[in-house]
């Protein structure tokens, strides 16, 4: 059993590093504070599900890890209570590497990271396949997405910490800027008929022989 929430990442020789290199002691304060996060607090909860892109790591018996990427529409991430999220895992290569793994390991982690607001948010936790849950799918599966669920994974969250935004790039998602640029096209258009209007206007008003 860990003392603190943070010692799921923090195992002894991590700890031993952080000593040697100088950062065991403000860590530490952190965990007398504390520590990270065990339950999906309601901002957690928010940032969850608008993500579009999610990492899911795991390791198979002998240890060798694999991440996979999952995506889908803003939702596709469901907190189902105060510990457990879930998603579809919408039918791919058909591997099946992120399956196999977690039967024989159910320790797994989350990275989400929005590059818009550059925030990263790490998640630690355990995780299991359901397969033939129509209920479950129903609930989880985002509407009118056009995808063929494989089968839907839970993962229960032991810790989480948010990291800060250094070195994180900021970048977009395409719809925000084609959102942004059609909206920039028709106030451009709006302005133009404007100044044609005025044109027009100053025009009928001239005085003839005038200059």
């Amino acid at each position: 059993m860990n003392e603190f929430t943070s010692d799921v990442a923090f195992t002894p020789t991590v700890k031993a590093i952080q000593s040697r290199k100088g950062s065991r002691e403000s860590y530490a304060r952190v965990e007398q504070r504390g520590g990270w996060r065990a339950t999906i607090t309601p901002d957690l909860s928010a940032f969850i599900e608008v993500q579009t892109s999610v990492f899911l790591a795991t390791a198979n018996a002998e240890g060798q890890p694999y991440i996979q990427h999952r995506g889908g529409p803003a939702g596709f991430l469901k907190v189902l209570d105060e510990h457990v999220i879930g998603f579809a895992d919408f039918s791919g290569n058909r591997q099946f590497i992120t399956q196999g793994n977690l039967e024989d390991n159910d320790q797994a982690f989350l990275f989400l990271i929005d590059y818009m607001l550059r925030q990263r948010i790490k998640v630690w936790g355990r995780a299991r396949v359901v397969e033939g849950g129509a209920e479950l799918m129903a609930r989880l599966m985002p509407a009118d997405y056009k995808a063929r669920p494989e089968q839907a994974i839970l993962f229960t969250v032991t810790a989480w910490d948010a990291n800060c935004p250094q070195h994180i790039p900021q970048r977009f998602e395409a719809a925000d800027v084609a959102a942004a640029l059609a909206e920039r096209d028709r106030r451009i258009a709006g302005l133009e008929q404007e100044i044609a209007h005025l044109r027009d206007s100053t025009a009928a008003g001239a005085i003839p022989g005038k200059v």
